[in-house]
């Protein structure tokens, strides 16, 4: 092994610590499980079944999942899905999907439920090295909405492309202007949802509360600061009381917010 791969992997190891197989194919899982202790003499939980996996995601608390795409009894994209909308402290933990059927709609579905990388058997040490370090080293900014939860879409790679950068914001953080662009219209569909999904739609409107309160600092906005800080006391308010919500009175809460929405955004639909 080069002497830059040992030194990437001694930064990673302690990422490493508890790993989550979620295989139906013993043999498939195994590998996995000796590759990993190879690289970072990790703990390996295997899960054949996707209500094993959810039962061990709980218990354990991984530090990474490895998922199949394959079928049922484990459907991975399905389990990534249902891991990211529980409460489970491991919903963030990065998820690196496995197959042997790499198709452009296998990919999208991933990347959809949740999924941090794509890893297409066949894979060399170098595959699995690449994909490891794209998930610990350089970590994905995190999206709370509605109809998506998970690491940023628009950031996604699959692992197999080796060309030009997309895009110039691809290569910094996500600046604060963007970041509370999508910040509102997130609060905005999640404010739409509280009738059909009020769970995840109060966990939603939180997690850009914060990520508003954190924009207004930077920005040295004191106004949207204060407002975000007010918002996110009234969600605690009423989430202490519980379901139902009213709409209306929410959206009357949040204009002060959503005044910061840019024209350009108003009209669109949030597509992370």
């Amino acid at each position: 092994m080069f002497n830059t791969d040992a030194k990437i992997i001694q930064r990673m190891a302690p990422m490493l610590q508890r790993v989550l197989v979620v295989d139906s194919q013993p043999s498939s899982a195994r590998l996995i499980g000796e590759l990993m202790r190879d690289v970072a003499r990790s703990q390996i939980w295997v899960a054949e079944t996707r209500a094993k996996a959810m039962r061990l995601a709980g218990n354990v608390d991984p530090q990474i999942i490895f998922a199949d795409l394959g079928p049922q009894p484990v459907d991975g994209v399905a389990f990534t899905r249902e891991l990211r909308r529980s409460s489970l402290s491991s919903r963030y933990t990065p998820v690196i999907m496995v197959t042997g059927q790499a198709t452009a709609a296998g990919i999208l579905a991933a990347r959809d439920g949740g999924v941090h990388e794509f890893l297409r058997r066949p894979f060399t040490m170098k595959d699995l090295l690449r994909r490891l370090e794209a998930v610990t080293l350089r970590q994905r900014d995190w999206v709370e909405a509605v109809g998506y939860v998970g690491p940023d879409r628009r950031r996604f790679n699959s692992g197999d492309y080796t060309g030009s950068l997309k895009r110039r914001s691809d290569t910094r953080a996500t600046p604060d202007s963007e970041r509370m662009a999508q910040a509102l219209k997130i609060l905005r569909s999640a404010i739409a949802a509280i009738d059909t999904d009020p769970s995840q739609a109060m966990r939603s409107m939180q997690a850009q509360v914060t990520d508003l309160r954190k924009c207004g600092m930077s920005v040295a906005d004191l106004k949207l600061t204060t407002s975000a800080i007010d918002f996110g006391r009234y969600l605690d308010e009423i989430e202490r009381k519980g379901a139902p919500y009213d709409q209306e009175q929410l959206s009357a809460k949040a204009a002060p917010l959503l005044a910061y929405m840019p024209k350009d955004a108003e009209a669109t639909a949030f597509a992370a």
